[in-house]
């Protein structure tokens, strides 16, 4: 059976344990309002795709493919996206949260989290070289043997990164957010 393929289509206030979304390939498509909570997006291909206030949270994506993809004012939380395809992986997010959500091990550099909730997110092993934090909340996230050279973090807020196992070089951060850096020392900055 050949994948279903959609382009250029809007899919709004959609509830798939009614109306499941057919397995297949999206391109350019908008996602409003769909609540794909708890449900499987195994083996989908979304590319160029904007989801704006949608809930995926513990959303299953093994093997889906996210190519710059654009998700808006969604709930993404417990998310493991160290399962999604590889290929190509892109994906950007403003004012989501993405709480316990999991980038393990994944390649995505020059992704952007703006105005995002980043809580105890697991960044270990990722590559976000020039990726931007912009007024991103990273309480309890995990940053192990991270490459964040040249990646912005100047506005974001309650990060702890070790410089001694994570790639820093070049990038950015405020005098702020010092003690999220120099937090393994003990050193008290005044």
């Amino acid at each position: 059976m050949d994948e279903l393929m959609f382009e250029d289509q809007r899919f709004e206030n959609s509830d798939p344990a009614t109306k499941p979304l057919l397995k297949g390939s999206y391109t350019e498509c908008i996602f409003v309002r769909y609540n794909f909570e708890k449900s499987s997006l195994s083996s989908f291909e979304f590319i160029d795709c904007t989801f704006s206030h949608c809930n995926l949270a513990l959303t299953v994506v093994n093997d889906t493919r996210f190519k710059n993809v654009q998700f808006e004012d969604c709930k993404l939380s417990g998310i493991d996206f160290s399962t999604c395809n590889n290929f190509l992986f892109e994906v950007h997010c403003v004012n989501c949260m993405l709480d316990y959500a999991s980038f393990y091990q994944k390649k995505m550099m020059k992704a952007t989290f703006t105005g995002c909730s980043l809580l105890e997110v697991d960044f270990t092993d990722a590559d976000l070289s020039g990726s931007i934090f912009k007024q991103c909340n990273l309480l309890r996230s995990t940053f192990n043997r991270t490459n964040l050279e040249k990646a912005d973090l100047s506005s974001a807020t309650n990060f702890a990164i070790d410089p001694e196992n994570t790639r820093i070089k070049n990038a950015k951060f405020s005098l702020d957010g010092l003690p999220g850096l120099l937090g393994r020392y003990q050193i008290k900055i005044v």
